[in-house]
């Protein structure tokens, strides 16, 4: 598989996310939403980080299982029930995306929802992943 990050330069600095992803490979992998449930299907975590923290871990999860690794990560889309919250919290959330997923970013959106599956989730991840 082979990913291509264009960041045009004429377009706002893309920080957190790519403007545009080409990936070529032979499998595609899309990711179900994915918010803070623990193995016993309990959403845990108070805050936003916390909720996001657990959230990926289970996006990677899900992606590990199907073969891929975040570097094949070439979308993914992210709800959240407080965007403004979001936008408080984004630098603490780029951290953990550094830490878990490294410094490639897929291209990437944030959307604004009244509320998710399960009401105690903050943020909802889903995603596309284009594997060898």
């Amino acid at each position: 598989m082979s990913v291509e990050r264009i960041n045009p330069a004429e377009l706002s600095p893309a920080t957190g996310f790519s403007h545009a992803v080409v990936a070529t490979g032979s499998r595609l992998v899309f990711l179900a939403g994915q918010t803070a449930l623990d193995g016993a299907g309990k959403v845990v975590g108070e805050t936003l980080p916390e909720q996001f923290e657990t959230a990926l871990a289970n996006l990677l999860s899900a992606l590990a299982a199907a073969g891929g690794a975040p570097a094949d990560l070439s979308r993914v889309t992210v709800y959240a029930v407080d965007v403004a919250a979001y936008r408080v919290h984004a630098g603490e959330l780029g951290r953990i995306w550094r830490r878990l997923a490294g410094r490639d970013y897929p291209a990437m959106a944030v959307v604004g929802a009244v509320r998710l599956w399960d009401e105690a989730a903050l943020v909802e991840l889903d995603g596309v992943a284009v594997l060898p």
